[in-house]
Formats: C-alpha cells, structure tokens, sequence
C-alpha cells in the first residue's frame, strides 16, 4: 500500500510529539523512583546522575503509532507488523530489566541471538529476507549476525548524549527515503515512525542529556532497525554490492562498535566491559566538546547515508566504484580512530 506525503509527515510528527510529551513523564517517575544512570565509573562522562527509562517512551511511541496506522490503513498487515515488532518487544524487555538490576553481558547476549533466530526463521518462512544470497542457511547465519550485531552497535553508541538518538534518527530518514524509492512503503513508514520518535526523545536526550534511553531503548532500537533492514531490497544493483546500502546507513554505529572491540582485545580487556574508548570520547580527547563530537558524528551518519542513496541509483558502471569509495573512507575513520590514545 503507498501512502502520500502527508501520511508521512503525519507518522513522524506524530510520533515526535508522543514520544515528546512521554519522556518528560517518564522522567519523573525514574526520578521518584531514584532509577539513575550515576558518574560511578572512570567511563562515564556526565557529572551528575542522569535518569534513566527513556526507553520506555520511544516504544510505547513506536508501538502505539505502528499499530494504530496499520489498523486504519490495512489491518491484513498485523502479521508483518506482529512479526517486527515483538522480537524487538522482547529484547527491549531485557533491556529494562538490565536497567533495573544490571544483568551481566551473557544473557543479554544470548537474547539478541534467541532473537535473532527467530527473525532468521520468520524471514526465511515468509520468503521476505530483502537481498537474500541464494543459500539458506548463510541466510540465516547473517540474519542472525546482523540482529545481534546491530543491537550491540547502537547499545555500544548510547555512551554520549544525543549519540545513538540522533544516528538512529538520520538513519532512519535515509531508510525511509531508499524504501520509498523502491516501492517498500511499509518499510518506509515504520522507518519514519522510528525517526520521529527518535527525535521526539532526542529534545531531552541532546547535551545536556536530562534522561538516556537505557539498554531497552537501545536494544530495542538497534533490534528494530536490524529487523527492518534485513526485510529492505534496494533498488536493483548488482550483486554483492546491494549489501553496502544498508550497511552504509548504520556504518558509524559499525566503526564504533569495531573500534571499541579492536582496541579492547588488543589491551586484554572484554569487549562488554565498558570504557572511554567510543568514537565519542576519542574525540573529545582531540579537544572537540561533547556536542561537538556528537555533531561530528551525526555529520558522518549523514555522510554515509548519502552514499548509500548514491550506491542505490547508481548505473551498474558505478556502482563498484561507490562501494569501493565508501569502504575505504569507512577503513580510513578505522585507523584514525584507532590511532588516538585513549587515555593521556
């Protein structure tokens, strides 16, 4: 079913200003309830104890908004909507319950993969996996990968204000914008509903954070946006390169996470021990603010995004080329990442 111009907008705004009007509420209620994000570790990078449970708004934004738009415009589509938006449920569930009482990094681990199993066998059923490669079975291997990895990533880029909110939210604009142009007009309408409500938290989220999202708002968000992108088929190109379209729309998030795990293996350390080792903070170690490191980095989400709307209108000719453009200019941020020091 395609939707105007104005169904799109309305999604976004509407989001925006429901997830808007929910996180200061829920605000207060982490802030009765004493549920803060405290400066009790040498990684953390705000002074004060900041609340947490922002999560919760940006779902039951997500959520409400889904669900009523498709039973007003197609109720036939519940099964789709059901099948992306419970696996994510679930892990944002896991999330909150990481909030609440810090769960170690095993189980939240082992469901991002349970999750990422059953997207996996969904999308193979269904016969709805967006660039498939031919072979069921690698199929499932990086559908599975994609979920655990991608909700790792944007998890692992909630560690500055505004950071994973305002990425999640260009991201998703651009994701809307190839699904459009492609003819997946679901897919483009969730992806706006997750823009808009990205940007309805990211007014109290942006620095001076006055609440974060929390592991069930990343982990639901990186789980969300992994599930629709493996659904996306973009425009026809070549293969293997249609595999560079989405991979460049989360491509900062990626570097992230890769740096942080190269440089964490390299020193001995656990990947899932937290640390002042993000993009962002290296960074702010070159003298750039917080803000502007941030900006820096919604600066290079865009950045990317554009490359992958340029791979998908590519000619065939070309196509090669953007995709080896892009992929060096991603190894290049790798190394000059890795280069500077994280500590003095």
């Amino acid at each position: 079913m395609n939707y105007s111009l104005f169904d799109y907008l309305a999604l976004f705004l509407v989001s925006a200003l429901i997830v808007g009007f929910l996180t200061p509420k829920i605000r207060n209620i982490a802030i009765k309830r004493e549920i803060f994000d405290a400066p009790n570790s040498d990684h953390k990078t705000h002074k004060e104890p900041v609340p947490y449970l922002g999560g919760i708004a940006i779902i039951i934004g997500i959520v409400v908004v889904t669900i009523s738009a498709t039973l007003i415009s197609n109720k036939n589509l519940m099964g789709i909507v059901a099948a992306v938006l419970l696996p994510s449920l679930f892990l944002g569930g896991v999330g909150l319950i990481d909030d609440l009482i810090n769960l170690s990094p095993w189980p939240r681990f082992l469901a991002q993969t349970a999750v990422g199993v059953a997207v996996a066998i969904t999308l193979i059923q269904t016969d709805t996996v967006g660039s498939p490669t031919g072979s069921r079975y690698l199929d499932i291997a990086l559908t599975i990968l994609f979920i655990v990895g991608l909700s790792n990533s944007v998890n692992f880029f909630d560690n500055v204000d505004g950071g994973a909110s305002g990425t999640v939210a260009i991201s998703s604009v651009f994701l809307a914008i190839l699904s459009y142009q492609s003819g997946q007009y679901y897919i483009a309408a969730i992806s706006t509903v997750i823009a808009g409500s990205a940007i309805g938290f990211l007014r109290w989220n942006r620095s001076p954070a006055r609440i974060y999202m929390g592991d069930a708002g990343s982990l639901f968000l990186g789980s969300l946006m992994a599930s629709i992108l493996v659904r996306f088929e973009p425009n026809p190109i070549t293969h293997p390169t249609y595999f560079f379209v989405p991979l460049f729309l989360i491509a900062i998030p990626l570097l992230d996470t890769t740096v942080v795990i190269i440089s964490r293996i390299s020193r001995g350390v656990s990947p899932f021990k937290g640390g002042r080792d993000h993009l962002s903070h290296r960074l702010m170690r070159r003298s750039l603010s917080k803000a502007r490191s941030v900006v820096l980095l919604w600066g290079l989400t865009v950045f990317f995004a554009l490359l992958s709307i340029l791979l998908s209108n590519a000619s065939h000719n070309f196509e090669p080329l953007v995709t080896l453009a892009g992929s060096l200019i991603w190894l290049v941020g790798l190394f000059f990442f890795l280069r500077i020091p994280i500590t003095d």
